[in-house]
């Protein structure tokens, strides 16, 4: 047999290197493997970063974020890809110039809110998101900070995400999952809509700062279960479920906001 024959479906993480292993494009390559994934990356920016925080930022030049994206489409054939930190303009808009053509799935995680509340992307940077890289996504996979932003609208209690979850619709994308683990309580509310309904998922709240790189976790969950071939829903529920258990099983690394464990059973059947 042509061992090419016997390949494993690849996905392709456009994201920022975290120095520390936890979260961008360790965290969505070690996810990748843990579904039986082949990983491959287009690194868009350079951390120097740990449990406590990022102690440093250096954005790459925008050509060489989009001759990796066009390195890997042309010869590995990602059937999914996931973006997440993007760090400028420029940047966004060489990933979208580096995705046209692309038609497989797109997961969106815009990274653009610290856990502190601070903002990671200027004005320009958001715009650009909005404008062009949001229609291309096939899911796009905001916590409440990042709703308000997308849906220019407050998303502040339960209430509010699926209004949001409406406006990010209107603005493109082709399906949306509200996180809503900043809402706080007993479980964490996550609302999907794709435009034909709406589906909640509740789970109950792990108690725990071992959360660093929790929504590169899932969405690199999600884009690991596109390119295996499961529908959106599925994949949404396995993701959810496989990072559940990385955060339970945390290996209470480093002084601060631990990572998950990407060992953790993905619950494939």
């Amino acid at each position: 047999m042509n061992p090419k024959k016997a390949a494993r479906a690849t996905a392709l993480t456009i994201a920022g290197s975290d120095a520390g292993g936890g979260a961008g494009i360790q965290a969505d390559l070690k996810t990748f493997h843990a579904f039986g994934v082949f990983g491959t990356s287009a690194v868009t920016a350079v951390t120097a970063q740990n449990t406590v925080g990022v102690q440093a930022v250096r954005a790459l030049d925008p050509p060489i974020v989009r001759r990796q994206i066009e390195s890997v489409q042309t010869d590995l054939s990602p059937a999914a890809a996931k973006t997440g930190m993007l760090a400028n303009e420029d940047i966004v808009r060489a990933v979208v110039a580096g995705l046209r053509g692309f038609e497989a799935p797109l997961v969106v995680d815009p990274v653009m809110v610290a856990t502190s509340g601070d903002p990671l992307l200027d004005p320009a940077a958001v715009a650009a998101i909005l404008e062009e890289l949001l229609p291309l996504a096939t899911l796009v996979t905001p916590n409440l900070p990042e709703a308000e932003i997308l849906a220019g609208q407050p998303v502040r209690t339960e209430a509010d995400m699926s209004p949001a979850a409406s406006a990010i619709l209107a603005r493109g994308a082709g399906a949306v999952l509200v996180k809503g683990g900043h809402l706080g309580g007993a479980e964490v509310v996550d609302l999907f809509a794709d435009g034909n309904g709406e589906r909640v998922w509740r789970t109950p709240r792990i108690r725990t700062t071992e959360t660093h790189g929790t929504g590169c976790t899932l969405s690199a969950a999600i884009t690991a279960g596109l390119a295996s071939g499961l529908a959106l829903e599925p994949a949404i529920e396995r993701g959810l479920a496989f990072t559940h258990a990385a955060i339970a099983a945390a290996p209470g690394l480093g002084s601060g906001r631990g990572p998950l464990n990407h060992w953790a059973d993905p619950g494939i059947t």
